[in-house]
């Protein structure tokens, strides 16, 4: 037996001492953490002998439960800033008046701003939101395109699309993996 067999053996082992009820609600919370996700919260499941769909469905629904925190907390906090800079400034005490309004230049776009909006434009919210995993977590990317105006619910529509996609294409290699590369099942 070699090292790697061993070490995925001694895993199943500690984690048979978790009742069986709990151990997709671990791999939940482990889909949950960024970089984590459901691609690598599936992988533990897996090699820690849950069944690979048990473990990857868990894996997915934590991964999107923490995308749909980060879009309801994102969306309120846009909803602020925009309802108050939306707001009519009462004459008066302190307040400008219209020409000083006028005469404020307008902040230049950041350069990290213009690229991902000319990202955004070029693969639009489904390419963002799939392609999105390769570089940064999904409530990052989340939170971006939410942060910038974008549909809650069609972000959330293509982060579940993405999440399915590639926590399918995961818990599918491992499995593939560990049962025909490495023998153990």
């Amino acid at each position: 037996m070699n090292a790697i067999e061993r070490l995925i053996i001694n895993f199943q082992e500690l984690v048979a001492q978790v009742p069986e009820a709990l151990q997709p609600l671990i791999v939940a919370l482990a889909g949950v953490i960024p970089f984590v996700e459901g691609e690598v919260a599936s992988l533990i499941g897996i090699a820690g002998g849950i069944n690979p769909i048990v473990a990857g469905v868990a894996a997915a629904t934590g991964n999107f439960l923490s995308v749909l925190v980060v879009v309801a907390v994102t969306a309120r906090a846009r909803t602020a800033v925009v309802d108050r800079r939306l707001r009519p400034v009462p004459v008066g005490a302190g307040a400008m008046p219209a020409s000083a309004l006028e005469e404020t230049p307008a902040r230049p776009q950041s350069k990290g701003r213009a690229r991902f909006n000319r990202w955004l434009l070029r693969f639009g919210v489904p390419g963002a939101s799939i392609l999105g995993p390769l570089a940064v977590p999904t409530q990052v990317t989340s939170a971006i395109l939410v942060g910038g105006g974008t549909s809650r619910r069609w972000v959330l529509l293509w982060q579940a699309v993405a999440i399915v996609l590639w926590t399918t294409i995961s818990t599918v290699s491992v499995w593939a993996a560990l049962t025909y590369v490495v023998g153990v099942s």
